[in-house]
């Protein structure tokens, strides 16, 4: 299970840090906004890898989703949270991150500030086992296809159709 009582910066849409909350307080409506970083991975051929959401997540369990997603931790920088989670998530430490984007998203459960990246990238993948319930290369035919069936996260929904739906 998600700690809890683990702090989070709370920030300003610019994304300077003006508080603190717990996750607890974070993921329960308050519209506390939060950072987050994201990296979508992509093969050469251009499919996106996308993680599988363990059940005990508190936030869309057992969900198909962005490939790397994780908070920033207090007195991190958005390329120093992404550099951790990668190894974290999926194993990887020899990639080259391209910024892409930093938005507000909300849902009826939280508010994040989200730092979305991309990569392309074709070693190995070794998805954690404590975080992570496997993962896989999706093409964009079948992300197209699973869409609005309650098997991807809206998140990721979101971000499918804004970065890489026509491009």
């Amino acid at each position: 299970m998600d700690n809890q009582k683990e702090k989070f910066p709370i920030v300003d849409e610019e994304g300077r840090v003006i508080g603190s909350a717990t996750r607890s307080e974070c993921h329960s409506g308050t519209g506390l906004l939060h950072p987050v970083v994201h990296l979508h991975v992509l093969n050469t051929a251009g499919d996106l890898y996308l993680q599988k959401r363990p059940e005990w997540k508190d936030i869309q369990p057992g969900r198909w989703d962005t490939a790397v997603g994780g908070h920033i931790d207090y007195g991190e920088t958005p390329e120093e949270a992404l550099l951790r989670e990668v190894r974290e998530e999926l194993g990887i430490t020899d990639f080259t991150p391209e910024f892409v984007e930093k938005y507000v998203f909300e849902s009826p459960v939280e508010r994040e500030l989200v730092y979305v990246y991309r990569c392309i990238y074709n070693g190995e993948i070794r998805p954690s086992a404590e975080e992570l319930d496997g993962g896989r290369f999706w093409t964009r035919k079948e992300i197209s296809a699973a869409m609005g069936r309650d098997m991807l996260t809206p998140n990721f929904e979101s971000e499918f159709v804004r970065f890489f739906h026509n491009k």
